[in-house]
This record gives C-alpha cells, sequence and structure tokens, in this order.
C-alpha cells in the first residue's frame, strides 16, 4: 500500500469516528435530563495508537470506533451524568477535529488532481 493512500485511509477512518461522536454527543444532550442515562463516548484515538504501535502499520478496517461509557462524570441525584457544558465543549472540540480531517484529506486530493493534471 502507498503512503497516500494510508493517509488517505486514516483521514477517512477518523471522519468516520467524529461522525459517530458527534452522534453520541447528540444523544448524550437529547438525554440530559433522563433520570439513570450515563453518557457515552467513541474510543477511536487509543485503539488506532496501540494498532501502530504494534507493529509500525495499522490495518484501519480493524480499528473501528467503539461506544463506550466512560463512568468518570459526577452523577446527579436522579443517576444522570450528563453535564450540557461538557458536551457542548466536546461537539466544539469534535468539530474542529472533523474540519481539520476534511481539510488534510481535500488537500490530498487536490494534491492528486494537481499531479495527474501535471504535462
Amino acid at each position: 500500500m502507498s503512503e497516500i493512500s494510508s493517509i488517505v485511509e486514516f483521514l477517512e477512518a477518523g471522519i468516520k469516528a467524529e461522525s459517530l461522536r458527534q452522534k453520541t454527543i447528540a444523544n448524550n444532550v437529547a438525554n440530559l435530563k433522563t433520570p439513570g442515562y450515563r453518557r457515552i463516548d467513541v474510543n477511536f484515538e487509543q485503539l488506532l495508537a496501540k494498532a501502530l504501535d504494534s507493529n509500525g502499520a495499522a490495518d484501519l478496517d480493524d480499528v473501528m470506533p467503539q461506544i463506550y461509557q466512560p463512568r468518570q462524570t459526577p452523577v446527579k441525584s436522579n443517576g444522570n451524568d450528563v453535564s450540557l457544558e461538557a458536551e457542548v465543549g466536546e461537539m466544539i472540540k469534535n468539530s474542529l477535529r472533523h474540519k481539520l480531517f476534511v481539510r488534510v484529506l481535500q488537500k490530498k486530493y487536490l494534491g492528486m488532481q494537481a499531479a495527474i493534471n501535471t504535462k
């Protein structure tokens, strides 16, 4: 596999993970007042780092984002641990990461297009 295609695959995997994370954040906000609801998050970066550390090259088909419950945030009296402020902060960070992945991917495709069009 060429270096460019592996970079493109990494960027595409990141975009998919951030899309899933956006859905989990929206789900958390939707359940802000639901008694007993515990917030969820996406584990992707840690899985990718572990795969890269293991042998130097990750098969991104094997590194799929996973939804999990962190259970590290304080629980309110109704058993819910969702904080609107924290979720909005996560949404902003997630949006910025998503935009970064998309812009870098766009630059890669523009570079490939320029190489193809060079005479």
